[in-house]
């Protein structure tokens, strides 16, 4: 099995530092998909107008809302996924940002994941209400959680943010960037070479061989999962 990915995550390109921050959870999506041509990713480069890593390639994400732990849906993540992503707090936070990671990647890139419905659920939240609108249920059991990390202090915003990972199989329906939220601009298909080469954060590249290992290696349900802390500018690594 190869081992979680040593590289310092935390490397810092330059640029001003900012005041303490207190981390925000946040949750991001990688979805991959299998072609002849090799493993491809979904991901979406950020406007350059953008306060916060403008220019930068990312995975769709963002922070946990309010709705998100309020959702009612029959779906949870399995029970495996979801003893990792609770470490440390609660499974209910760990639904949380389950459901946060497909919502974002919904908002950002268009594409529903989950399965289609007759009847979808009904909620006052509007980001589900367009969601449930589709004809689409999230499906939290088609993910995996493949890393966690939190950004260093110094950065003008922070996130303790958990990586999860969903084949393109669970896409129940994609709606084309036209009806995105415009935070990023066309998400594209990258190989993981692409990937690799693209502006990206150095976390992003972590995350990237993570991806690699657990989708080349022999499935292993119980390889752990990397949490990168931030400590005296380098990353000390927790396996959850």
């Amino acid at each position: 099995m190869t081992p979680p990915d040593t590289e310092n995550p935390f490397r810092i390109d330059g640029g001003p530092r900012h005041a303490l921050v207190r981390p925000k959870d946040a949750a991001s999506l990688v979805l991959v998909k299998h072609e002849a041509g090799g493993i491809r990713v979904l991901m979406g480069e950020r406007a350059k107008g953008h306060f916060f890593l403008p220019g930068r390639f990312v995975f769709p994400g963002g922070r946990v809302d309010a709705c998100d732990w309020r959702l009612a849906v029959p779906t949870d993540l399995r029970p495996e996924v979801r003893a990792k992503v609770a470490a440390g707090t609660t499974p209910a936070k760990a639904r949380a940002l389950g459901l946060a990671a497909i919502r974002e990647t919904f908002e950002e890139t268009g594409v529903l994941v989950g399965a289609l419905t007759a009847s979808p659920p009904r909620t006052r939240a509007e980001p589900w209400r367009r969601f449930f609108a589709e004809g689409a249920v999230p499906v939290l059991e088609a993910l995996d959680f493949i890393a966690r990390a939190i950004t260093p202090p110094g950065r003008p915003r922070r996130f303790d943010a958990r990586f999860f990972m969903a084949d393109a199989g669970h896409i129940a329906k994609s709606l084309g960037e036209t009806r995105t939220s415009g935070e990023l601009l066309k998400p594209v298909w990258l190989t993981l070479k692409e990937a690799h080469a693209a502006d990206v954060l150095p976390i992003t590249r972590v995350v990237l061989k993570e991806v690699e290992a657990r989708l080349t290696d022999r499935p292993d349900p119980a390889r752990p999962v990397p949490f990168y802390i931030p400590r005296a500018g380098k990353a000390v690594v927790r396996l959850l």
